[in-house]
């Protein structure tokens, strides 16, 4: 089994397109196991797929894509589906980090972090998952700092996606530096 390959079908269907699967997610991004395995049963790829095989998918990925609780299953962030997926507010480290192209540093000097295509800001807890992110967009990424405790104070709200992921709706450029 593809895990890896799995994930990956199974993001697409929970973040970006659960029509096309014939999925109704909830509120919170949940849809039943059974109805998701019905949708990917339908693909000759998937037809043999099993929630074992999805709890296992869960259980070794390293980037915890994906929840699974009372018989449902969710992506936990990366969202960009028009629907809003309501998070839960919680309290982030002091600093957070997000990961850049430097072409995007001017649209970021006047607007600040913005979602762009997702629902939320995507933020890392630690400098090494920020490079990640951003070496995405280029080999060279600029990393950015945000001081949440200021932003708290001026009423920016954040979200767990993981343990290594935070969301926000907007980061406003005031409470952003730029790691030297």
């Amino acid at each position: 089994m593809n895990y890896q390959k799995m994930s990956k079908e199974i993001s697409y269907a929970l973040r970006h397109a659960p029509w096309k699967y014939e999925l109704e997610l909830d509120d919170g991004g949940w849809v039943p196991v059974n109805q998701l395995l019905t949708a990917l049963h339908q693909l000759k790829e998937w037809e043999n797929i099993t929630q074992e095989d999805i709890e296992q998918m869960i259980l070794i990925s390293e980037k915890k894509r994906h929840e699974l609780s009372n018989g449902k299953i969710r992506a936990l962030y990366g969202h960009s589906v028009p629907m809003k997926i309501t998070k839960k507010k919680a309290i982030p480290p002091r600093k957070l980090y997000h990961g850049t192209s430097p072409k995007f540093m001017e649209s970021i000097n006047e607007s600040g972090l913005l979602p762009m295509s997702r629902q939320y800001v995507h933020l890392s807890e630690d400098i090494e998952t920020a490079k990640l992110v951003g070496k995405r967009k280029t080999s060279a990424p600029v990393i950015l700092i945000i001081d949440t405790e200021e932003a708290q104070k001026k009423g920016i709200k954040f979200y767990l996606g993981n343990e290594k992921v935070w969301l926000a709706d907007s980061i406003p450029i005031e409470f952003i530096s730029i790691k030297k």
